[in-house]
């Protein structure tokens, strides 16, 4: 039977995080190309492959202290996705304005207001 350690050492904590690492890139060139065909594939890969990866660094943190290189890397992937999550926020943001812009909310209200400005906004909530 295998103990945790066993099923979390060096070997399969690197396979883990190299598969986290492989998809944050995939995702990454998806989004400069925008696919939204990858990206929904590759954001699903990226999802399932950290949860293995927390799972994984978990279990090896219970038996004994994960590996320096190792825990530096992990931080670098969170970072990453960090980033990738505001980058898709803001242009969620942007995307929303421009709709807000072409396809006002209340139609009878017109497109402009007195001051020049759109007179409604669509006010969406962005989480990520």
């Amino acid at each position: 039977m295998n103990t945790p350690a066993q099923m979390s050492g060096p070997d399969e904590l690197e396979t883990t995080l190299a598969a986290v690492e492989t998809h944050l890139a995939s995702l990454g060139e998806s989004l400069r190309k925008n696919d939204s065909v990858a990206i929904e594939h590759h954001a699903t890969e990226l999802q399932r492959a950290l949860a293995r990866a927390v799972d994984h660094f978990a279990r090896a943190a219970r038996s004994g202290p994960v590996p320096t290189p190792l825990r530096e890397r992990l931080k670098l992937a969170s970072g990453l996705v960090a980033s990738q999550r505001e980058s898709l926020a803001r242009a969620t943001a942007a995307l929303d304005r421009a709709m807000d812009v072409l396809m006002p909310r209340d139609r009878s209200a017109g497109v402009y207001s007195a001051s020049g400005a759109g007179s409604t906004l669509r006010g969406g909530a962005i989480q990520a």
